[in-house]
């Protein structure tokens, strides 16, 4: 087999093959599935976020589902769990954190069209539910996914993915 072609192995223990400049966090809004939130600490890892908190009900690595889903991840990206976003949010606010919530309302920009500042805390809501208003006004800015089907959401985990790859591109095109 072609050398191109083999699979990529990286030592754990090594630094990833890109240090992020770009500083991201994660804030899980009351994320009902923990099948979600594992998946999210697996994407989150493979993104290079520094940190992931949980908040209301969304379930901690305590919870076997997370630990199902996110196969070793939840070990590697640092977490912390909040009964409350919102004080969760001023105190990422009071540390010099932009805090940019995903969601579709009148007030959203695409996120490709979004500045990403250096600390940015992307804030995902509740599956159903999305990101309550006093969370979206918390917020310093609230970007979209936009939607061209009929259906006006898409799953928070794959979600969360397309907003964090969409930085981490952001940065690496950015150079050093």
């Amino acid at each position: 087999m072609p050398a191109e072609w083999e699979v990529r192995r990286f030592d754990r223990a090594a630094p990833p093959p890109s240090a992020p400049g770009l500083r991201r966090r994660v804030v899980l809004d009351n994320i009902r599935s923990a099948f979600n939130v594992g998946s999210i600490f697996r994407t989150g890892e493979a993104a290079g976020i520094e940190h992931l908190h949980l908040c209301g009900i969304s379930a901690t690595p305590e919870n076997p589902k997370v630990v199902k889903t996110a196969l070793g991840a939840e070990r590697a990206v640092p977490w912390s769990h909040a009964i409350s976003t919102l004080d969760l949010l001023a105190a990422l606010r009071a540390e010099g954190w932009t805090r940019i919530a995903v969601e579709l309302t009148r007030r959203s920009v695409a996120y490709t069209a979004c500045d990403y500042p250096q600390r940015c805390a992307f804030v995902f809501g509740h599956e159903v539910a999305g990101v309550p208003l006093p969370v979206l006004e918390a917020c310093d800015a609230v970007i979209e996914i936009p939607m061209l089907g009929r259906k006006n959401s898409l799953n928070v985990a794959t979600s969360v993915g397309i907003v964090l790859f969409e930085a981490l591109r952001r940065e690496q095109q950015a150079g050093p």
